[in-house]
């Protein structure tokens, strides 16, 4: 066909390694184009190189493909026959006192399940990538959370030494976790590069992102809870299944809520999953803790209603002196400031607790809120700083601006590490060849690469005298984190919404959201404070909208589109509020925790208790549907 120059397919694609994975272990999604075999629907079969996009796409659609069709199971549920244990890569299951003894001993006792779907990131920017050989040396522009982590996979993946792969992404237009690896649009790049000799570039269109980009894995979550008729918690029991794929080991960690938030007598925690012939499922903004939160702040909410207790009230005696799990001490906690401040603002002192009480014309009306924590501390990087012969400095580390604000937040940092204005600072960013440098995900980027920052700033002030320019330096932060004293570290936030929900429609609109927060030293407030917003609105969307739907039959998702796959627009989002309390990391030089996802972690669960109050109808499986709604009208 005109302009093609050739078809990459299991037949002729450069052999992969099996050895190139994630945190979790070897990944076998990244092997594309190896073999026959379709493990999942939407996994690519071929790559058509030509000279524009258009004859590609033409090329492709007239690409001859013949299937076999396999058995295949993808219908997830906590009961299927091949659950298992999951891996214990973020520790092992919480066991402390005797669950079964407290809750018989308790007052009041909820049980009950909570479910969330499959959910995707969604990001604006289509996946893309360019890749092209250098010599002997592979270059690549990605969109990708972490240059130099994508760089060491791509590495390990094609068989090379890291010296010879270099991985640019400097302007990336939101991941929400989705980029956070090497992406099927950077191997099949790298691959048609490989084979014909030129640079070639990839670009997913929305649909392929949808069938080959991670979403966030569908839960299925019993909550136990007893407590004491004064409101003390006797029991936690948290046991949680996810949906995995058998090509890589992946840890949705719902249960870490429940290892951090309250004190109690008794904790046990359980996770377990279900290989599906599914894409391989990967982290999506709050992984685990946002589907986690849901299940354990709905579940404390019926805690309260059959205590008779104000939600607020239950989580502040309940506040605990150290790790309830681990028994380390807190770095810094502040949630009861978020939660009193939160309340302080929202008016919560004036809420009747009884549920379907509240109208506004013929609209039900109701609030409700959760309390949140999120895992922080830096990890390591390394960041290099040059003094200039013309008095500026130029700052070089390997983050990423996926739309965070990064960069700006950044050169605020080593000015202030400096002593110097920010118009001295020229800041430079998103090149492996920079170093080892964390990604821009888990809420840890900027608190990593500042500390990276801080130190070398520090060494430069030592040579600043030196006659010679340019004087250059570098930090890397491996070792000193290493020796930090073992502690709990944590963000913090309280969420509070107001709803209303049409008793004829089922339509259920949030008019109000309000977020208080302590997440250390906030750099930039308003780059701070759009995060925090923007994490909100992803909650909300979570809460309302958000399901992938897959056609049992086929094993393909059904609305991998935005037509069908619904997130929230600007008609849905109401009066957002985020503001912070006064934190600091006592530990980190830059006293930073992070910001990026902790808005996004308790806003579906105070959503959905606000539902209840408006309704008097638990809803615990989201989103929360019209359907669901009228389902459960009490009337």
């Amino acid at each position: 066909m005109p302009g093609v120059i050739g078809v990459v397919d299991h037949r002729n694609a450069p052999r992969l390694s099996p050895l190139a994975g994630t945190f979790f272990g070897p990944d076998g999604g990244l092997l594309m184009l190896q073999d026959g075999v379709v493990p999942y629907a939407g996994c690519p079969v071929a790559l058509v190189v030509a000279r524009t996009p258009e004859q590609a796409k033409a090329a492709a659609d007239a690409l001859p493909v013949t299937y076999d069709e396999q058995p295949h199971d993808t219908h997830f549920s906590a009961g299927h026959p091949a659950a298992r244990p999951a891996s214990t890569v973020f520790g092992e299951d919480a066991n402390v006192g005797d669950v079964e003894a407290e809750l018989a001993r308790s007052a009041v006792v909820v049980d009950e399940w909570y479910r969330t779907p499959e959910e995707h990131c969604g990001a604006m920017e289509l996946h893309s990538a360019t890749a092209w050989w250098d010599g002997e040396r592979l270059q690549a522009v990605d969109c990708n959370q972490g240059p130099f982590i994508v760089a060491t996979g791509l590495a390990t993946l094609f068989s090379l030494e890291p010296e010879r792969v270099r991985v640019r992404a400097e302007h990336v237009g939101g991941g929400f976790g989705s980029k956070g690896l090497c992406g099927p649009q950077l191997v099949l790049a790298v691959m048609g590069a490989t084979l014909f000799g030129r640079p070639v570039r990839v670009t997913m269109s929305r649909h392929q992102v949808f069938l080959m980009t991670p979403p966030r894995p569908a839960t299925e979550q019993r909550v136990r809870i007893g407590a004491g008729a004064d409101g003390s918690l006797r029991a936690i029991d948290h046991e949680a299944a996810f949906e995995v794929s058998p090509l890589a080991s992946y840890v949705e960690n719902c249960v870490e809520p429940t290892k951090t938030l309250y004190a109690a007598a008794a904790i046990r925690t359980r996770l377990t999953a279900v290989p599906l012939d599914i894409l391989p499922p990967f982290s999506v903004r709050g992984p685990g803790l946002t589907p986690g939160s849901f299940a354990l702040e709905s579940a404390m909410d019926e805690v309260a209603e059959r205590l008779g207790l104000d939600p607020l009230e239950l989580r502040l005696r309940n506040e605990p002196a150290a790790g309830p799990v681990s028994g380390l001490p807190f770095s810094r906690r502040d949630l009861v400031a978020c939660l009193r401040e939160g309340a302080r603002r929202f008016g919560w002192a004036d809420r009747d607790h009884r549920p379907r009480t509240r109208r506004e014309g013929r609209l039900l009306a109701g609030t409700g809120l959760a309390a949140t924590a999120f895992s922080t501390g830096a990890l390591p990087s390394s960041a290099s700083i040059t003094a200039e012969a013309d008095g500026s400095f130029t700052v070089a580390v390997g983050a990423s601006d996926i739309g965070t604000g990064a960069r700006t937040a950044l050169i605020a940092v080593a000015a202030d590490a400096l002593r110097v204005g920010t118009d001295r600072i020229r800041m430079r960013i998103a090149d492996s060849d920079f170093g080892p440098a964390w990604a821009a995900g888990g809420s840890r980027g900027t608190a990593s690469w500042s500390w990276a920052i801080t130190d070398a700033a520090a060494k430069l002030r030592e040579r600043l005298g030196d006659p010679e320019r340019p004087v250059t330096v570098t930090a890397d932060t491996t070792r000193v984190l290493g020796g930090l004293p073992p502690r709990e570290r944590h963000a913090y936030s309280a969420i509070f919404a107001q709803v209303t929900a049409d008793p004829a429609t089922g339509e259920v609109r949030v008019r109000r959201l309000l977020g208080m927060f302590a997440v250390g030293r906030v750099v930039n407030p308003l780059l701070a404070r759009s995060q925090a917003v923007g994490g909100m609105i992803m909650g909300l969307s979570m809460a309302l909208h958000e399901e992938g739907v897959r056609d049992r039959a086929s094993g393909r998702q059904v609305n991998a589109d935005f037509a069908g796959y619904h997130i929230a627009a600007h008609a849905d989002v109401p009066d957002v509020e985020a503001d912070f309390v006064p934190d600091y990391e006592p530990d980190d030089p830059s006293g930073i925790k992070g910001v990026g996802e902790i808005g996004t972690v308790g806003t579906a669960a105070a959503i959905a208790n606000a539902v209840w109050h408006a309704t008097g109808v638990r809803q615990r499986t989201l989103p929360i549907r019209v359907d669901r709604v009228l389902e459960d009208d009490p009337r």
